[in-house]
């Protein structure tokens, strides 16, 4: 009896042996797990590469760009011209994010605020997101020149890269109080680009108008100090960890919001020199919006000035309304094309 079970035994063992991979009870359940894992890694690296592009920075990018397509040629749009440069511009802007990655990657791992981007936490090798830097920058000129017909554009992007990976990200930022407001000329370049697009596809003898171009690059180089300051208030510790001389680290907090105050100022009034090409509804929003930017950056002024407890998140992320919502008025007023307020006056 003893050796018939294990003979038993022995065939069924050889049974089973025999048996397809895939089959039994468990099998399925571990190849289920290892396919979930799998899939989960590739999300994983995805999401990594993904986030090597600051997708909330291109947000703010994309909304500077749109307006300056449309203001460039007021009543028309140029549907396809718009697609391109949008998809363009932010292949750009995303190498130029990584870039700057990859060059903080020491002081990304100490600050709080950076310490679970992609590099930092080795989600990502050096090495990897510099070649899917210069991927991006490669394919976005010639998207542009090729694509958009616009290698004035191209050649633009170019520039915003080097500006902002060797100048700033490489010089300023670590050396000087005034990072910010140098290298903030990097994030105006969009208007730039978007502007180069339209005034290459403009009818021989129709005037681009390149001094309203300028103008809104100025809108946002002025704009970018108060809101860099209110967040670099808020995160003053970390860039002292890091060695990053941030305003609020080498400054006293009252000439830090006064800075920012006089910064919001020149932003507001900056805005007003685009009334003339533009209609009414830009008109009221540049200077609704504009009063509405300045009470917050008094307010935070005042608070400070007084010892009071302020909050200056709350003024970088009016910072990132404000911006948004002087450039929707002047988008919707570029598309519907009306008079403008110097065509009133003439």
């Amino acid at each position: 009896m003893h050796e018939s079970r294990q003979g038993r035994g022995d065939v069924s063992a050889s049974a089973d042996s025999r048996q397809p991979d895939g089959a039994g009870d468990t099998v399925p359940g571990a190849a289920a797990t290892e396919s979930v894992s799998f899939g989960r890694r590739v999300l994983d690296v995805l999401g990594a590469y993904l986030a090597l592009t600051k997708p909330r920075v291109i947000e703010l990018l994309l909304v500077a760009a749109i307006p300056a397509l449309l203001q460039a040629d007021r009543g028309n749009v140029h549907l396809s011209l718009t697609l391109l440069t949008l998809v363009g511009g932010w292949m750009g802007a995303a190498g130029a994010n990584t870039y700057n990655m990859v060059v903080d990657y020491d002081i990304d791992q100490v600050m709080k605020r950076t310490e679970k981007r992609p590099l930092a936490r080795h989600a990502v090798t050096r090495r990897a997101a510099f070649i899917f830097a210069t991927t991006l920058t490669i394919c976005s000129m010639l998207w542009l020149g090729l694509l958009a017909k616009s290698w004035l554009a191209a050649g633009f992007i170019l520039a915003t890269v080097l500006f902002y990976v060797l100048v700033y990200t490489m010089i300023l930022k670590r050396r000087t109080w005034q990072n910010v407001v140098w290298g903030g000329a990097a994030g105006c370049m969009p208007v730039l680009v978007s502007w180069a697009v339209i005034a290459d596809h403009l009818p021989e003898g129709q005037d681009a108008n390149w001094w309203q171009a300028i103008v809104l690059f100025l809108i946002i180089f002025f704009w970018t100090p108060p809101h860099t300051w209110a967040l670099s208030m808020r995160y003053k510790e970390d860039y002292k960890a890091a060695g990053v001389p941030m305003l609020p680290v080498v400054k006293t907090p009252i000439e830090v919001t006064r800075q920012i105050l006089i910064y919001t100022w020149v932003t507001v009034l900056v805005t007003f020199l685009l009334i003339p090409a533009a209609g009414w509804i830009y008109a009221v929003g540049a200077v609704g919006f504009g009063a509405w930017f300045l009470i917050m950056a008094h307010r935070l002024h005042a608070g400070v000035k007084r010892g009071v407890e302020v909050k200056p998140l709350a003024l970088f992320i009016l910072s990132n309304n404000y911006l948004a919502a002087v450039f929707v008025a002047l988008s919707v007023d570029a598309v519907l094309g009306l008079q403008t307020i110097s065509g009133y006056l003439s």
